[in-house]
This record gives C-alpha cells, structure tokens and sequence, in this order.
C-alpha cells in the first residue's frame, strides 16, 4: 500500500499541477467507491492539497473537499494537452497503460483541457465530498495517529511521543509503528527499512525497547521516510505519482523484498515472516 512518501508525492504533483483548475464535470464509473453529490463540486475551484497520514484532500472554494484514499492500488493522474505532448512526461506503460483505461473509475473533467483521473484495480480505494468543516468527522481522519513528517500544518510526532507510544503496548514493534491511529504514514515498505536501519527486531515487543533503542529507531524511521520522497515513491505495485510517472525507491530499499539475499551490514542471509499478517523481512544476526 502507498505511504507516506507515495502519498506525499503524489500531492507535490496535484499542489502543483492542479490547484487553480476550475471541475466542470464528474464522470463516476463505479458508485461504490465514490461518496457524495458530484454535482456540490461542478463549478468550484481548487485551492490546495492538503495529506493527512496516507489520505488526500482536494479543498474546493467553495467550502467543499475530496477526501481520497488510494489504498492497495490506486491512482490519482493529472493529464492535460500540455502533458500529452511532452516527450519529457514518462507517463508508465507497465503501471498505468493508456488514460482512460479499464481501471479508471473516476474521471474529473477540468479547464484548460485537464483531467484527473482515479484509477484503482483492485478497487479499495475510495472518493468522497464532504464539507470541508466535516473533514475530520471521516473516521480515516478523525482517528489518525501523530505523523513523523506532517505536510497540512499539524504537529509532527515528537520524539518523546514517540517513546510513550511504544512504551505502553506489548505489540510486536513493527506492528505497532504500522498502526495507523498511533501512527500515520508508516507503512510496510518502510518500516521493514526503519528496523532494519535501526537494527532492532520486528518481532520485539514495543515496550521493551530502550530509550536508546526507540531514539535510534525514530531517526530511523525519519531517514527513510526521506530517502522514499527523496526518490519519489516506491513503484513495487501500482503507484505512480501525479503524473503517472514511476518512483524510484524500490531501487533502494534496505530490507523490504530482500528475503534470501544477504545482509548490506553482516552478510547473513535475510529472512522473512509475518507480523500481523504482513510479510516482515529481517537480518537475523544484526537486527537484535
């Protein structure tokens, strides 16, 4: 599932791209995973792009945003004449195909001769308009934990935050730091890499991580939720940033993916289990 630094990536693309398109129309394909009256949005203006953990908004001028969560396998793609002309845009073939496509499911018919468009193949993502007032009703928002690197003006999570969150829970740590409502944006990409990084067993439960230990790990998780926007995103499944171009941290990834291969720091073979039913790739030997 797309991260933070997906996420975060992909409002770059829209803050700069589509902030002051005007919506002319609303083209829903499949009404399950759209909420609310496309017409309270025909006619308003974009103002901003805010993120909140792995969720988007889309603020309107006229008191109305769209809440969007592209889950597994969605796609959120900006695309105007401009775009289709330029040879400079690397719009992916392997991920996206052609626009429109079968797995496009949403299509926002802007100005200027834009589109956005909302594609999701496996199709657990979700739209919905809600006043902007009643944003943070939306459980998804309402229940978020504090993020390590915020983007919409709220606090980001602290250090000694950090260390009373893991001190209270007798969850696995990487579990934990998963957790979206004690966390937002960390997700399974990068805290395999934060662990790793930290050299600190997944499998440890939370509270018997030293102050040590859980400061090493913060700045862990903190390293690598930059080095994932540093190169765009990882593109392992779906994801495309705004303009339906590939990321490049799945070049880079530290532990994630890395079963049977060995350790960058000791050279033993790397291992993988589960933990709450995620695959959780580990050094056995240096990660303690």
């Amino acid at each position: 599932m797309p991260e933070l630094p997906e996420v975060e990536t992909i409002r770059l693309g829209l803050s700069k791209y589509l902030v002051g398109h005007k919506i002319l129309d609303v083209d829903v394909k499949l009404k399950r995973i759209f909420t609310g009256d496309p017409k309270s949005i025909i006619g308003a203006r974009v103002e901003s792009i805010d993120r909140f953990g792995k969720g988007l908004v889309i603020n309107l001028d006229n008191g109305y945003s769209i809440a969007i969560h592209i889950k597994l396998t969605g796609q959120i793609i900006y695309n105007d004449l401009t775009f289709i002309r330029n040879r400079n845009i690397h719009l992916s073939k392997a991920k996206v195909g052609q626009l429109p496509n079968k797995f496009t499911h949403v299509i926002f018919t802007l100005d200027k001769d834009a589109k956005l468009y909302y594609n999701d193949i496996r199709q657990f993502g979700w739209i919905k308009i809600v006043k902007k007032a009643d944003l943070k009703t939306l459980p998804f928002f309402k229940d978020l934990g504090p993020e390590p690197i915020p983007s919409s003006g709220q606090p980001p999570l602290t250090l000694e935050q950090f260390e009373n969150i893991l001190s209270k829970s007798n969850l696995a740590v990487k579990v934990l730091i998963m957790d979206q409502k004690r966390i937002g944006g960390v997700g399974n990409i990068y805290a395999n890499d934060a662990l790793f990084l930290s050299s600190i067993d997944p499998r440890r439960k939370a509270k018997e991580i030293t102050k040590i230990e859980a400061k090493k790990l913060f700045g862990a998780i903190l390293t690598v939720l930059k080095k994932g926007l540093k190169y765009g995103g990882a593109s392992e499944l779906t994801f495309v940033n705004a303009l339906g171009e590939e990321g490049g941290y799945q070049n880079h990834f530290l532990a994630y993916g890395k079963k049977g291969e060995k350790c960058s720091v000791c050279g033993a073979t790397m291992e993988k289990i589960f933990l709450g039913g995620r695959g959780t790739f580990f050094c056995p030997k240096h990660q303690k």
